[in-house]
């Protein structure tokens, strides 16, 4: 995979959604970024895009990506092969369903994913030095070129879904404490069950990632 990086952009993900759609970029590529202005997270929030924090986006093909990887289910792939990385370099992250990165109760960092034809393009963020208010800090010292780097070399491995599913469904237990939103609905993750896809079904409704 191609890996370049810009010292500000308004959006990593943005630039490479408009950079596939106007053929300057082909799949796969990185793009990390020093400073990101505009950042996109869940639900259309912003992402604090504060100095030294880990900002960038990938795109690879479908055909890249494992036989038994359902779409909707992307960002979790994605997410619980970083917390890979970083938890072999010591650190105690973890993932909350479906794509929000923490260490112990606070919020370091999130995914989210989109598509491009057949095409898909994630966003990772992750506070490895700086956080906003009522956020939490990576509990390591790693760059942003290491981290890229070493996830970029383990997705190219292309785990399958099954092995990256066997590892968050123990986690899952973690995001029981918390909630999730559908639909413009919040909804308590207590109950939750956790499917093999990835999906929910929390009281009888089946609620997937789609980010």
């Amino acid at each position: 995979m191609r890996i370049e990086f810009a010292d500000s952009v308004p959006s990593t993900q943005k630039v490479l959604v408009e950079g596939l759609r106007n053929g300057e970029i082909q799949p796969p590529f990185a793009l990390v970024a020093k400073e990101q202005t505009q950042g996109i997270g869940s639900r259309n929030n912003t992402w604090s895009g504060l100095e030294g924090n880990l900002f960038f986006s990938f795109c690879m093909s479908e055909t890249a990506l494992p036989g038994d990887l359902k779409g909707e289910s992307a960002s979790i792939y994605f997410s619980m092969i970083m917390r890979e990385v970083l938890a072999a370099r010591g650190s105690k992250i973890w993932l909350k369903w479906p794509n929000d990165f923490y260490v112990g109760d606070k919020k370091i960092g999130g995914t989210l994913t989109t598509r491009v034809g057949e095409i898909y393009v994630c966003g990772m963020g992750i506070n490895l030095k700086n956080a906003p208010e009522n956020a939490g800090i990576l509990d390591i010292d790693v760059s942003p070129s290491a981290a890229v780097g070493e996830f970029c070399k383990r997705l190219q491995t292309a785990p399958s879904w099954a092995e990256i599913f066997k590892k968050f469904e123990s986690e899952f237990e973690k995001s029981r404490e918390f909630v999730t939103h559908f639909e413009g609905e919040e909804m308590s993750l207590k109950d939750a069950k956790l499917l093999s896809d990835g999906s929910l079904d929390i009281g009888g409704r089946r609620v997937f990632s789609l980010r």
